[in-house]
């Protein structure tokens, strides 16, 4: 099976955990990137408004490609609004997708998240692993929006979230 992978991060972290899926999946590998300046009012205007920000690169082609995976942060119950702008682009000719976030979790799991990713891409996921770091990495701490956004992944955290990844979805990327 041919898997790519896109992904985006505001703050690197689900970058570095994409970076290391595909390179264990031998998988093609596409950086969402945003146009513009990332703030906490533009965020919550994205999501509220259901708006589609402007990114590089604008699509990714499917072609060639039997699962794309994709990876990043999870914003008020739903996938990052750079992904609404993919998903777009997307949605005629969307095939068999995952979904893998790491994002903060303080505000405890995301229930309807498969939900909307259907809604938005038009086709139920293949899988859906919504990681907390929150759950994950500050077990000693209670979680909040300031220490959840400001955890920065550890090359011993990228593998083991890697490693969880591979196991709980694994079967979709076998031939």
């Amino acid at each position: 099976m041919k898997v790519s992978v896109i992904s985006y991060s505001l703050t690197g972290n689900n970058d570095k955990l994409a970076e290391a899926l595909a390179s264990s999946l031998t998988a093609p590998y596409v950086r969402i990137i945003d146009v513009g300046q990332r703030s906490n009012w533009r965020i919550a205007g994205d999501m509220l408004f259901k708006r589609t920000p402007r990114i590089s690169p604008e699509t990714v082609d499917p072609t060639g490609s039997d699962l794309l995976l994709f990876v990043g942060p999870v914003w008020m119950g739903q996938p990052a609004s750079p992904f609404r702008t993919i998903f777009k682009s997307l949605k005629s000719r969307m095939i068999p997708y995952a979904f893998v976030s790491i994002s903060g979790g303080a505000l405890g799991p995301h229930p309807k998240l498969g939900a909307g990713l259907e809604k938005m891409t038009g086709r139920k996921p293949e899988a859906v692993m919504d990681l907390q770091i929150a759950k994950l990495f500050l077990k000693d701490t209670k979680p909040n929006s300031k220490n959840t956004s400001a955890y920065q992944l550890t090359d011993k955290d990228v593998t083991l979230l890697k490693d969880m990844v591979m196991e709980e979805i694994g079967d979709l990327f076998k031939s």
